[in-house]
């Protein structure tokens, strides 16, 4: 039996470390999760090279949930990635989701039982994420985000949405520096001086004033994580309709028109780096 999951990362509106609520929105950039049934054993690994504590965590607590024993089922699980590491775009919240909603499906066919439901895997995805200290504040916002596609606004103590809708179709461009930073490295204390400011920010949010929303964020957080805040005010400059600092960095967003695409590129040449071009992801997690 063999089953692959594509799970989808997602872009920053509002970062949740200041307030505890916050909004993001897919993108078209995924972590696929394969698995196949095995005699007696669980093994994870990836293709990054990445630590797999993440992975056999949330392995781990579909298991647990089901009362299941690597005796009685075994699994073997392996991600491929399209979505960059560690860069502020929800890839622990993708391998998380993609990683139980596919154990549990494989457990559910194998032994006759209901697969989680999909806020059931969100939820368990996001205590294994917490578990594993790749979050600061669960990422509800960018578990969401990753799990339903579209946009979404969130209370991410509470885990509730306040929005939750499909996004216009924007082609997406994001800014990769040449390093990547750790959410768990970032100074929540310092962010969190931001509280004011970043409310505001997410009154528009809530308002559906996503793209406002995402501009006074990246420029907040960038300020504040030390990024350099002119990569994001070049693209705006360059014909992008927003654009700002993803989640703790590194990466940088932009969203666009068609006819601004070559424009933003070549606003971003002069840094070191590269760029990805996608879209937006109204899709989510789903089994391939």
């Amino acid at each position: 039996m063999k089953k692959t999951v594509r799970s989808p990362g997602s872009a920053t509106i509002i970062n949740a470390i200041a307030t505890g609520c916050g909004s993001a929105f897919g993108i078209d950039l995924d972590i696929e999760c394969e698995a196949r049934a095995t005699s007696n054993s669980i093994s994870c690994s990836n293709d990054v090279g990445a630590d797999t504590r993440l992975m056999e965590l949330c392995v781990d607590k579909v298991f647990k949930h089901y009362d299941i024993d690597e005796n009685e089922f075994g699994i073997d699980l392996k991600t491929k990635s399209r979505l960059p590491m560690a860069s502020g775009l929800s890839s622990s919240s993708a391998s998380s989701n993609a990683i139980v909603k596919v154990t549990s499906e494989m457990i559910a066919e194998e032994f006759g039982l209901n697969a989680l439901e999909d806020l059931e895997v969100v939820n368990m995805a996001i205590d294994a994420s917490l578990e594993a200290g790749v979050t600061i504040t669960g990422s509800f916002d960018d578990a969401t985000a990753s799990y339903f596609g579209g946009v979404v606004v969130t209370d991410n103590r509470n885990r509730e949405f306040i929005v939750r809708e499909r996004m216009d179709d924007y082609p997406i461009l994001i800014y990769m520096p040449n390093f990547h930073s750790k959410s768990g490295d970032s100074d929540a204390n310092r962010m969190k001086l931001l509280a004011p400011l970043v409310e505001t920010a997410f009154d528009f949010a809530c308002k559906g004033d996503y793209l406002k929303a995402l501009n006074l964020n990246g420029l907040i957080y960038a300020a504040t994580l030390g990024f350099d805040s002119t990569i994001a005010i070049d693209a705006l400059s360059a014909g992008a309709i927003a654009s700002g600092l993803s989640g703790t960095g590194s990466a940088f967003v932009a969203v666009v028109r068609e006819d601004s695409i070559d424009d933003v590129k070549e606003s971003w040449e002069k840094y070191e780096g590269r760029v990805i071009e996608t879209q937006v992801d109204n899709e989510g997690c789903c089994i391939l």
